[in-house]
């Protein structure tokens, strides 16, 4: 059975790594796109959905050890930490500075929960052809909840 979607619970968070990335889209991939969104769609709404959104000149991944201590780095492809950057950078006006909000809140805030689960999804492109296809496409740092007295 192949999972393309599960809930992970990692021992220890070892890190929040970044990386610079293209800062644009690739401009061949666009005009595909484009194409195949003007051929038409029978099923497809009167109005065009498509839009093109500004690249996160960055990616994001956790590294962190499994119950059994093996080490993984995961990408983090949460829509939320490319808008958590975006925001950010609008108040601090500086990259540095956003990367480093970034990293408190990913980091300091939600990995040294001692409950930090990661929701995994596997993508197209790596599903059949790599030992561990998986990206993190959510993070959940659950709240203590303080159960009230019950007596």
């Amino acid at each position: 059975m192949e999972l393309s979607l599960c809930t992970f619970k990692p021992s220890k968070i070892l890190s929040f790594d970044f990386e610079p990335v293209d800062r644009e889209w690739d401009k061949k991939k666009l005009a595909e796109i484009e194409a195949k969104n003007k051929q038409g769609d029978l099923f497809a709404q009167d109005k065009n959905p498509f839009e093109v959104v500004k690249k996160l000149p960055y990616k994001f991944f956790y590294r962190f050890l499994d119950e059994e201590n093996i080490e993984s780095r995961l990408m983090i492809e949460d829509w939320e930490i490319g808008a958590l950057f975006w925001n950010c950078l609008a108040r601090k006006k500086n990259e540095e500075e956003a990367i480093a909000d970034v990293k408190k809140k990913y980091f300091d805030d939600f990995a040294l929960t001692k409950d930090l689960h990661l929701f995994l999804g596997t993508t197209r492109e790596h599903h059949s052809r790599s030992h561990n296809p998986f990206v993190i496409i959510g993070v959940f740092p659950p709240k203590p909840v303080i159960q009230p007295l019950l007596f």
